[in-house]
C-alpha cells in the first residue's frame, strides 16, 4: 500500500484496503525482514514499507522502523530507497498536522526520484502534493499535480492506481462548482474500478458521485450511490469511510424532513470521527448537527456545536470549513434578528470564499447578505446580493441555492412595491421548489432503505449460516465414533432451528414490504388529498380578500379552509371515519370551491335505508374524484356547471356515484393524447384492491362517458367496502 492511498484514506475518510489484508502484509513483511539481516537496498525496502503501513496505526512503531531505513541509506548509495525514506517522513509529519514539513518532504522525495529518472515515484509525488494544495485551499494547482500523475502513468502503462487519481480530480472539482467535469472524472474511475473488480475503490466512487447528486438535490440518485458506497464500506469494516457516508445520509434525511432519524446517522458519524480523532470529520459533523438544532430553532444548542466546528477549522486552517461554519452562524443570528452579528459572520465569509474560489459557499454568503439587508430594510443592497446569488446558483445548477434566491427576490419585490416581478419570481420560486420535492422522493427514500436494509439482514443471515456449518463441522471432527448418532441429533437440532430461524425470517420480511408499501401508499393518499394548486388558489383568494379589506369574508372563508384543512388531515390518519365525517368534508371542500362565486351547483343526496352514523368507511375515496371534476369536466364551459353526489346501499353494497354535466372523459383522453392516467384513478385502485382484501368486501372503480346513456359529462361509479357501527 503506497502513501498516496494513505493520503486518501486521512483527507476521505476511507481505507484503501481492508484491516485483515493489511495485516497480512505487514505479517509477510515482518518475515521477510527476519529472514533478511544484511543492510542493504533490499532491508530498506523493507523497512519503508513496514512504516508506511504502520504509521496509522501506530506512529511509534513506523518511526524506529524509518529511523533504521534513513541509517542504513546513509551507508548506502541507494537514491530511490532515499526518496522512499523522506516520501514516508512526510506521511508522518502530515499525521501531526504538519503541512510545512509534509511539503519538504515530498518535494526533495520528488527531486531525488526525478534525478534518476523513476517515473513512478515521480507520479506519486505528484498526487500527495496535489492533496496537500487542496487542503491548503489552493484547488487550481492541485488539479495540476494530479493531472501531471495521470499523465506519467497513463505513459508508463501503470494504470492500476490511475481510479483513485480520476476519484480524486472529481472530488476536487465538485469543492470548487464544477459538477460537469466532477461527474466526468468520477464515472470514468467508477468503470476502472469495475474492471479491476476493486470494491474499495469502487465504494470511494459511489460516495463521491452521491456527494455530488446531493449539492445537486437529486437526493433519491445521490442515495441510491451513498447506499451502495455503505454496503462496501461495511463490508470491509471500514470505520472512517463509514462515518462520512454516514454524514450524507443523514443531510439527505434532514432535508426531507426526517430530523429524529438524520440526527442518530450523525451522532454515529461524530462517535466515530472523535474515536479516531479525524478533525475534518469532527468539523463536518458538528457543523451538520448544528445546522439541524438550527432548523429545530434550538439556537443555543446549536451554536455551541458550529463554534466547536469553527475551533477546529481554525486550529487546521480549514478555509473551506471556516467559511461554511460562519454562513451557519449568520443564519442563526438572522432567525434572532440580531442583524449585525449576521451581516459580520456573512462578511467574513464572503471574503474567505472569494479567496478560495468555493462557489457554492460564497452562493450562500450572498444569500445570507442580501437577507441581512432585507431584515435592515436596505433594498437595493438586498436586491444585488440575491441576484448574485442566483447567478451562482444557475451556474452551479444547484436548485436548492436557485430555491433560496428566488424566494428573498419574491420577499424584496414584494417589498419595494413590484409585484408583476414578485409574482414572477414566486411562481419560479414554486418551480424550482416543485422540482426539488417532487412527489416521487418519499416513494424512492423508502424504497431503496428497504432494499439495503434487507439485503443487509440477508447477508448477515448467511454469514450466522455459514458460522454455525463451520462450527459443526469442527465439532464433528472432535468427537469420537461411540458419540456420532448423538451429533447427528445436535446437527438435526440445529438444522431445524436454521429452518425455523429461516421461516420466522422469511414472515417478518413479508410482513415489513406489506408495511412499506402500506406506507408508500399513505403518502400517495396523502399528496392526492388536496393538490398544491388548490392550496395555493386558496391561499391567492384569501390574500385577495384580506388587500380588498373583506374582513368579514376572509374570516369565513379562512374558517371554512381551516375546517376543510383539519377534516383531511384527521381522516387521512384513520383507517375507518363515519361516513357522515366523510360527506362532511366533501361537502366543505364543495362549499369552499363556490365561497368566492357560486361556481358551481352541487347535491349529495343519502339514501333513506342508509344510517349514516351507523356506517364507516374508508377516508379520501370520494374527494379525489369531486376534485377531478372540478378541475377538468368544465374545459370551456362557464354556465350551469353541476355536480351530483349519491349514496345508495344495494347488495350489501355501498355505491357511491359522481356525476358532472361537463365535457366528459372521453374528451378529456382525446386532449391528453393517452399520456395521462388519472391520479385519482390510479391511487384509488390501487387502495381498493387492498382495502377489499382487507374488509373482505369488494370494492371497485368505474368511470365511463354519460354519452353512452346519451347526456353529457361523467359517471364515477366507486362501490365502497365499508363497516357498520353495531353501537
Amino acid at each position: 500500500m503506497n502513501l498516496k492511498k494513505a493520503l486518501f484514506l486521512i483527507f476521505f475518510l476511507v481505507f484503501i484496503s481492508p484491516v485483515t489484508s493489511q495485516n497480512k502484509v505487514i505479517d509477510s513483511l515482518k518475515s521477510e525482514l527476519q529472514n533478511h539481516k544484511k543492510n542493504d537496498s533490499l532491508r530498506v525496502n523493507l523497512l519503508n514499507e513496514l512504516a508506511n503501513n504502520y504509521y496509522i496505526h501506530n506512529f511509534t512503531i513506523a518511526q524506529s522502523y524509518l529511523s533504521e531505513a534513513e541509517a542504513i541509506v546513509k551507508t548506502i548509495d541507494y537514491k530511490k530507497g532515499e526518496a522512499r525514506s523522506l516520501y514516508v517522513k512526510g506521511a508522518l509529519q502530515l499525521m501531526k498536522g504538519d503541512f510545512e514539513s509534509t511539503i519538504h518532504y515530498y518535494q526533495h522525495a520528488l527531486q531525488l526520484y526525478n534525478s534518476i529518472d523513476f517515473k513512478e515515484g515521480v507520479s506519486e509525488c505528484y498526487v500527495a502534493l496535489g492533496i496537500i494544495s487542496r487542503y491548503q485551499n489552493d484547488y487550481k494547482k492541485s488539479i495540476e499535480y494530479l493531472e501531471k500523475a495521470v499523465r506519467i502513468k497513463e505513459e508508463i502503462g501503470d494504470t492500476k492506481e490511475v481510479p483513485d487519481d480520476l476519484n480524486l480530480l472529481g472530488s476536487y472539482n465538485s469543492i470548487i462548482g464544477n459538477y460537469s467535469e466532477s461527474l466526468k472524472y468520477q464515472n470514468k474511475a467508477l468503470k476502472l474500478f469495475e474492471e479491476q473488480n476493486d470494491e474499495n475503490g469502487m465504494s470511494r466512487c459511489f460516495e463521491s458521485i452521491g456527494s455530488v447528486y446531493q449539492r445537486l438535490g437529486n437526493y433519491p440518485l445521490a442515495l441510491k450511490y451513498l447506499s451502495k458506497s455503505l454496503f462496501l464500506k461495511e463490508k470491509y469494516n471500514d470505520s472512517l469511510g463509514i462515518s462520512n457516508v454516514l454524514d450524507n445520509i443523514g443531510l439527505i434525511h434532514e432535508k426531507q424532513g426526517y430530523t429524529d432519524k438524520s440526527l442518530q446517522y450523525y451522532n454515529r458519524a461524530l462517535t466515530i470521527n472523535n474515536k479516531n480523532n479525524h478533525k475534518r470529520g469532527v468539523i463536518k459533523t458538528n457543523i451538520y448537527i448544528g445546522n439541524l438544532f438550527k432548523n429545530k430553532k434550538k439556537y443555543t444548542t446549536a451554536l455551541t456545536f458550529l463554534n466547536r466546528a469553527l475551533e477546529v477549522s481554525k486550529e487546521i486552517n480549514d478555509l473551506e470549513n471556516i467559511a461554511a461554519s460562519l454562513n451557519y452562524m449568520g443564519l442563526i443570528y438572522l432567525s434572532q434578528e440580531k442583524l449585525s452579528l449576521a451581516h459580520e459572520c456573512y462578511k467574513k465569509s464572503e471574503r474567505i470564499s472569494l479567496e478560495n474560489g468555493n462557489q457554492p459557499t460564497l452562493s450562500n454568503s450572498y444569500l445570507g447578505l442580501g437577507n441581512t439587508y432585507l431584515g435592515k430594510k436596505k433594498y437595493k443592497k438586498a436586491l444585488f446580493y440575491a441576484l448574485k446569488s442566483k447567478e451562482i446558483g444557475k451556474k452551479l445548477n444547484s436548485l436548492s441555492n436557485q430555491s433560496s434566491a428566488e424566494y428573498l427576490l419574491f420577499n424584496i419585490y414584494k417589498k419595494t412595491q413590484d409585484y408583476k416581478k414578485a409574482l414572477s419570481s414566486h411562481e419560479e420560486y414554486k418551480r424550482v421548489s416543485d422540482s426539488l420535492f417532487n412527489k416521487e422522493n418519499i416513494r424512492k427514500i423508502t424504497q431503496l432503505e428497504y432494499e439495503y436494509k434487507y439485503k443487509q439482514e440477508r447477508d448477515s443471515a448467511s454469514i450466522r449460516e455459514l458460522k454455525l456449518t463451520k462450527t459443526v463441522q469442527a465439532t464433528s471432527q472432535d468427537l469420537e465414533k461411540t458419540q456420532r448418532n448423538y451429533l447427528w441429533s445436535i446437527i438435526g437440532v440445529l438444522l431445524l432451528s436454521i429452518l425455523l430461524g429461516a421461516i420466522m425470517f422469511y414472515q417478518k420480511l413479508k410482513n415489513a414490504k406489506s408495511k412499506t408499501q402500506n406506507a408508500v401508499m399513505e403518502q400517495k393518499l396523502l399528496r392526492s388529498q388536496m393538490t398544491p394548486h388548490f392550496i395555493f388558489n386558496s391561499l391567492s383568494v384569501l390574500q385577495g380578500m384580506i388587500l380588498n379589506k373583506e374582513e368579514k369574508k376572509s374570516v369565513h372563508y379562512l374558517s371554512k379552509f381551516s375546517k376543510l384543512l383539519r377534516i383531511t388531515l384527521e381522516n387521512s390518519r384513520d383507517k375507518l371515519v363515519l361516513l357522515s365525517q366523510e360527506l362532511t368534508a366533501v361537502q366543505d371542500y364543495l362549499a369552499l370551491q363556490n365561497l368566492e362565486n357560486d361556481t358551481y351547483k352541487f347535491t349529495i343526496l343519502v339514501e333513506d335505508t342508509i344510517d349514516v352514523p351507523s356506517f364507516e368507511i374508508p377516508p379520501m375515496l370520494i374527494q379525489p374524484f369531486v376534485e377531478n371534476a372540478i378541475e377538468h369536466a368544465f374545459v370551456n364551459k362557464t354556465e350551469d356547471k353541476r355536480i351530483d353526489i349519491n349514496l345508495f346501499h344495494k347488495d350489501r353494497k355501498l355505491i357511491c356515484t359522481i356525476a358532472d354535466n361537463g365535457v366528459g372523459i372521453n374528451f378529456k383522453t382525446q386532449s391528453n393524447n393517452n399520456n395521462k392516467k388519472s391520479l385519482a384513478t390510479t391511487i384509488t385502485s390501487e387502495r381498493l384492491k387492498v382495502i377489499s382484501k382487507d374488509f373482505k368486501m369488494q370494492g371497485s372503480v368505474t368511470i365511463e362517458d354519460k354519452q353512452k346513456f346519451n347526456e353529457q359529462g361523467t359517471l364515477v361509479t366507486l362501490v365502497i367496502p365499508y363497516k357498520i357501527n353495531a353501537a
